[in-house]
């Protein structure tokens, strides 16, 4: 969004234009209207709202008790602005109560429909207008972990809570714009039982001790989708460490499994470089590791702060260094370059399954990473692609096309396909224009959209950029297409017919 900017001269000559001749003006200015309750996602109509542009989310969190109970009271200051004239607008919603909701400092009417909170401020807001919106007293208690859940907004384990909230469970937690293409900045200040560890996404700013209590301060100071939101409170222990170029390195795990989890989690400042070499600065300020001893059963690139369950670290050495390799490409593709629409993540998940495999494969792990494929598992990233090249019309057929995803079911949006057709589509890619434009697409790609929410149209025009030559066709008919083209510099790969592969792919 661009500035707004009004001269003194404009803003002289409208108020003498009010004063003089109000029905002229009125005639002139764009009558308020309903913001959207849908930010526009196909797959997810009515999660994100239109109207108006979030700049900054204020959260206050109250934790009442220690671990694992942790009953919450929050405030969320929403510092948005608007986009159209608005006679009221939505926030996605879906915790159990809430206070009340100020506008500009003033009580505003709001209803609750469903998932969303409908706020009608006591005045209307004017196009560009910077508005601000505070809604007290939400409460929140976080949930047990269920083995097989697959996502989970706010949950406790034996230590204390934590976050989850991806793709479109924030809300649950908080009121806001809860879709990744409205990004913002964050302050979170934690309030919680003396001597309990708080911890969020971004800087440390700082702690104050108040009548027996903490109150933990972390800044976000670059831009966040909601579903990345981090926010752990329990007896974890913080443990600091020097990462590459300067970037802060931080692990957060449980007190009582800190000795053992330690030496694992210190291959992250080694990943970190690796990471740099290959597609250039990191984005952030810091990052680390959250440990949680919970049935997860599945990692997330919360941003900054990547959380893991401890089954990850029970497993081989591939299995963790590969997923931490995994969520650590996730702040570069995903987290700062976050998706436009949801029906784009296999730019999130094709470009960490890529790093990923190349990364263990360089260490000789990818073995281990790939070995529920197939029995001994894989040792070359060519092998890994030429299995998933012959399971291409299956996962077409049973999820949709890489950049089309059948559904928004968690299952649907994260399949196979987004995960190694995506990582496909980038090989195929590389094959076509050679390794040396690719790894240029690549830098090129998260320092031209960094803080930004883009597409898959964003992507095909910068590959053609860079290529010096249209690649739509070639990237339309692997992103979009109901059949898997062929190879580019393998013409003996073959796909297996859809029926026969359906079960290996299932």
């Amino acid at each position: 969004m661009g500035r707004h900017r009004v001269a003194l001269t404009v803003v002289l000559a409208f108020l003498c234009a009010v004063a003089c001749a109000p029905a002229a003006v009125a005639g002139r200015s764009a009558p308020a209207t309903p913001g959207a309750a849908g930010i526009g996602d196909p797959l997810f109509p009515r999660l994100g709202n239109g109207g108006y542009d979030v700049l900054h989310y204020d959260l206050r969190l109250r934790y009442e008790t220690s671990a694992p109970s942790q009953a919450l009271d929050g405030t969320v200051r929403i510092v948005a602005r608007a986009t159209q004239a608005l006679s009221r607008f939505d926030l996605d919603f879906e915790g159990s109560a809430l206070g009340d909701v100020y506008v500009n400092g003033r009580p505003a009417a709001w209803t609750r429909d469903g998932e969303e909170l409908v706020v009608t401020p006591p005045r209307p807001l004017r196009r560009g207008q910077v508005f601000a919106t505070r809604v007290r007293h939400f409460t929140a208690t976080p949930t047990a972990v269920r083995p097989g859940q697959a996502s989970v907004a706010f949950f406790s384990s034996p230590d204390g809570s934590a976050t989850a909230p991806q793709p479109d469970l924030a809300h649950q937690l908080f009121p806001s714009n809860d879709h990744p293409r409205d990004k913002a900045r964050f302050t979170f200040t934690l309030d919680v039982p003396q001597g309990t560890t708080a911890v969020a996404n971004g800087v440390y700013a700082g702690r104050d001790a108040r009548a027996g209590r903490w109150v933990w301060h972390y800044r976000q100071r670059r831009p966040m989708a909601t579903e990345l939101t981090q926010i752990a409170v329990g007896r974890f222990t913080i443990t600091q460490r020097t990462g590459p170029e300067g970037v802060a390195v931080r692990d957060v795990t449980p007190t009582r499994l800190t000795a053992g989890l330690l030496p694992k989690l210190a291959v992250v400042t080694e990943q970190l470089a690796w990471l740099r070499e290959r597609v250039g600065d990191y984005p952030f300020d810091v990052y680390g590791t959250l440990v949680v001893d919970a049935p997860l059963g599945f990692a997330l690139e919360t941003q900054t702060l990547s959380i893991f369950d401890t089954s990850w670290f029970t497993d081989r050495r591939g299995v963790w260094e590969g997923g931490m390799t995994h969520e650590l490409t996730h702040q570069w593709f995903g987290d700062s370059v976050s998706p436009y629409s949801w029906s784009d993540v296999w730019l999130n998940e094709g470009h960490a399954t890529w790093y990923e495999g190349l990364y263990t494969e360089e260490k000789g792990l990818l073995a281990d990473v790939t070995a529920n494929f197939t029995p001994g598992g894989f040792a070359t990233v060519d092998a890994v692609m030429r299995w998933a090249y012959g399971l291409g019309d299956a996962f077409r057929s049973l999820w949709g096309p890489v950049a089309r995803p059948t559904g928004p079911a968690v299952e649907d949006l994260f399949s196979p396909q987004v995960y190694y057709g995506g990582a496909l589509v980038l090989y195929a890619l590389r094959q076509e224009i050679g390794a040396e434009a690719f790894a240029a697409l690549e830098r090129r790609w998260v320092q031209r959209f960094r803080g930004r929410s883009v597409s898959t149209l964003d992507f095909i025009a910068l590959a053609s950029e860079v290529a010096g030559r249209d690649l739509a066709p070639f990237l339309r008919a692997w992103l979009y297409g109901t059949k898997t083209p062929p190879m580019p510099g393998h013409p003996d790969w073959a796909v297996t017919p859809a029926a026969a592969a359906a079960g290996a792919a299932a």
